[in-house]
């Protein structure tokens, strides 16, 4: 008996104690990749930009236009998108924040197939300012990755057959 008090105690302050603590922003940087990834594989665009400043600029050239047309491409390209992202790693410092995760991403079309071109890992390095209390992405900078460490395996291959 007493070892089942002891749990249903225990199941009852852990809601407790989770809902004292503060929501820091960290955790509040981290929730706009996760609302941006949702809304991707929600094909909602609007709901996307809204996380990202009227101030974008990227290292690729991009501005909130270019990149508002990059979204809109490959929403409207791929019938069916999905991002997983494994882990998310956030620095604070004052009112900007520096997010880097990877992305396996997909992309369906019509008849639900896999686009070979769509599948790929991505490494993203994305900045964020905080605008009238908000977080907003004002940059960011990706990689495809994968196909380096694809090609050293192929070559590996030919030179020391069945490895």
């Amino acid at each position: 008996m007493t070892t089942s008090r002891s749990l249903l105690i225990i199941l009852f302050l852990i809601p407790l104690f989770n809902s004292c603590s503060k929501d820091t922003e960290e955790n509040k940087v981290k929730n706009v990749v996760t609302d941006v990834r949702q809304a991707a594989e929600e094909e909602k665009i609007n709901k996307v930009l809204d996380h990202i400043s009227k101030n974008y600029r990227d290292p690729q050239g991009n501005d909130y236009n270019a990149i508002k047309g990059v979204l809109a491409f490959n929403l409207f390209r791929h019938r069916k998108i999905s991002v997983y992202i494994p882990n998310i790693d956030v620095a604070v410092k004052g009112l900007v924040a520096q997010v880097m995760f990877v992305a396996v991403m997909t992309g369906r079309d019509t008849d639900g197939n896999i686009l070979p071109d769509a599948l790929g890992t991505y490494n993203f390095e994305v900045y964020l300012s905080k605008e009238n209390g908000t977080w907003k992405i004002t940059s960011a900078k990706w990689v495809r990755t994968g196909e380096a460490m694809a090609l050293s395996q192929q070559l590996f291959r030919l030179i020391i057959p069945g490895a």
